[in-house]
């Protein structure tokens, strides 16, 4: 059963500031074009002999694909787990309201949404895009369980060694970052509403992401 109704609302979400213009620095620098065909080549390598490309989606990917997508499943992944693991200083975050960004860490079992990219004969050009919008971290590849069979799918992973990545803190203290971090793009109150609208909607239940939307909604309701 889902729980009927997030206590994080757009009206909450909407009393911080929308954006900030204070950016932290770019401690990582964008890599070559051939970083990113080599990668590509890669991943089209390793795939299955439909050739079909699947991204599995935990966070924003749901609700901004960044991609055109041509079919949409909820899948489940072993081995992988939602955390707010990668520090944002320039994004959702700023050094006077720092962030956790969202990504895809080492863990038991995580539930979201398969998606096969849409690109025919230019799907290696469509990677190519998607990979110049997501972390310079390569991709994993995994089987993703969907209830129409497993597809190979791509997951967008934090590693320790990446310079961003933190561990996720203890729950309240994660509420404390996600109900005051502002960026340039927006905020991260917003990044967990929407996740979670998402989600809801497609019918997937995260007990971590529910409670910390319970959390991070009692702090908005008192500013």
């Amino acid at each position: 059963m889902l729980p009927n109704k997030l206590r994080l609302t757009r009206e909450l979400v909407n009393r911080l500031p929308k954006r900030t213009d204070e950016r932290g620095p770019i401690s990582v620098l964008d890599p070559s074009d051939d970083y990113y065909t080599k990668t590509a080549t890669d991943i089209m390598g390793q795939l299955d002999l439909s050739g079909k490309v699947w991204i599995f989606a935990a966070g924003s990917l749901i609700w901004n694909p960044r991609m055109d997508v041509a079919e949409r499943r909820v899948a489940n992944v072993e081995g992988w787990r939602r955390a707010f693991c990668l520090a944002d200083r320039r994004f959702r975050g700023s050094p006077s309201r720092p962030g956790l960004m969202m990504a895809l860490d080492r863990g038991e079992r995580c539930q979201g949404v398969a998606m096969r990219m849409n690109g025919g004969s230019d799907i290696s050009k469509h990677l190519i895009d998607l990979l110049k919008k997501e972390p310079p971290i390569p991709p994993e590849l995994v089987m993703a369980q969907t209830d129409k069979g497993s597809v190979q799918a791509l997951v967008f992973a934090a590693k320790p060694d990446f310079p961003f990545y933190q561990s996720e803190p203890p729950l309240e203290d994660l509420a404390d970052i996600l109900a005051t971090s502002v960026g340039y793009i927006g905020t991260m109150a917003e990044y967990l509403f929407n996740t979670s609208v998402e989600l809801q909607r497609a019918r997937v239940h995260d007990a971590h992401l529910w409670q910390l939307q319970d959390l991070v909604a009692k702090r908005l309701e008192c500013i």
